[in-house]
């Protein structure tokens, strides 16, 4: 107990230290939420319980305090047994974790933010060639939380995360998803207004949904349109902009609409309420690139088939392999021209602006 209290000692520090350094990516809105789901983690408390202000404002200047101190830092090395491990060394870290059922997280996240967590492990699986663990409980986390992430051919479902993440969309639901959420919850049973109800049957859900997130990773693993090394080389070149943000959405529609990936899934199994979920979390510029899903909704809520959905499914992977093509053939002129900025204005004049006209 001791040392486990020790490694997670040591990764909560260089947690505190990537947020120190990159706390600046986010938006102020963005940064709140991110400290207010943070604050509720590290008091343990349910996604829907909210402080008193002062208490919350009291922990957040304490925060900030920290991140002064360690903003000039460098992550230290993680020592287990003695021996020192670079903090992203993932696979020698899990070797020796993996058998206590706990697993560490490190990689890069949103504007290449390194982000490093540990969590107990519940549950390994295989599946479509891929080893899935389920994460339960997380020892150490930073800013950045995702339900499901990939590496590899390797999936992480972090439940805690994904149980505060599906709390807060639908507490922060857009006037233009409600319907969508409404008809979800009405899957279930549930009404949308009575939150009390919706508390109790939190865990229901998240746990039912979660499958819908290993086939969103299933789908980008599987991916042959846009070639990762290529991805990884854009968002690195153009990380904290407009570029990278469009990039990183058409990587996700392509795994959300391949045939590995979370659109077929919910059609073969006949998943409305996951339709409905995803439909109603959609972001603006995933709505831009894909409205045939928002229109075969609408038909879908009328008449349950599937066959519009799949229709949309199929309309939606066109657009993302046809915006891969126009992403990478503009980067490639850049490099040919080794001018970043060339390919950073190109991106934006054709494939950027006319989204936002």
């Amino acid at each position: 107990m001791d040392e486990l209290n020790d490694i997670t000692e040591q990764i909560l520090y260089n947690c505190d230290i990537t947020d120190a350094k990159y706390a600046g990516i986010y938006s102020i809105c963005n940064l709140a939420l991110r400290l207010r789901d943070l604050f509720k983690w590290e008091n343990k408390l349910d996604p829907w319980i909210e402080k008193n202000p002062a208490e919350v404002l009291e922990w957040i200047g304490n925060k900030e305090k920290r991140w002064e101190e360690l903003a000039d830092k460098d992550y230290i090395n993680i020592n287990i047994q003695g021996k020192e491990y670079d903090p992203f060394d993932t696979k020698n870290i899990n070797a020796i974790l993996e058998p206590y059922d706990l697993l560490y997280g490190a990689g890069y996240a949103l504007s290449l933010k390194p982000t490093f967590f540990l969590a107990d492990l519940e549950q390994k699986k295989a599946a479509h060639d891929c080893n899935v663990y389920f994460l339960g409980r997380e020892l150490a986390r930073d800013l950045f939380t995702c339900p499901a992430q990939s590496v590899s051919n390797h999936i992480l479902i972090r439940k805690v995360s994904a149980k505060a993440i599906f709390w807060d969309q639908i507490f922060y639901i857009t006037k233009s998803g409600k319907n969508a959420l409404r008809f979800a919850l009405e899957e279930y049973g549930l009404n949308l207004n009575d939150h009390e109800i919706l508390h109790q049957h939190l865990d229901r859900i998240t746990t039912n949904e979660i499958e819908t997130y290993l086939y969103h990773e299933l789908g980008e693993i599987k991916d042959t349109v846009f070639d990762h090394n290529v991805w990884t080389e854009i968002i690195a070149s153009f990380p904290h902009s407009p570029v990278e943000l469009l990039v990183r959405t058409v990587k996700d529609l392509l795994a959300n609409t391949s045939q590995h990936g979370m659109l077929n899934y919910m059609i073969t199994e006949q998943r409305s309420a996951s339709l409905g979920f995803y439909v109603a979390f959609m972001d603006s510029l995933t709505k831009k690139l894909f409205p045939e899903i928002l229109k075969a909704f609408e038909t879908f809520t009328q008449d349950q088939n599937w066959e519009c959905v799949k229709k949309a499914m199929a309309a939606g992977y066109a657009t993302a392999r046809r915006y891969t093509e126009s992403i990478c053939s503009f980067f490639e002129e850049g490099k040919q021209k080794d001018n970043k900025k060339w390919a950073e204005t190109a991106l934006t004049k054709h494939l950027i602006e006319p989204l936002c006209a």
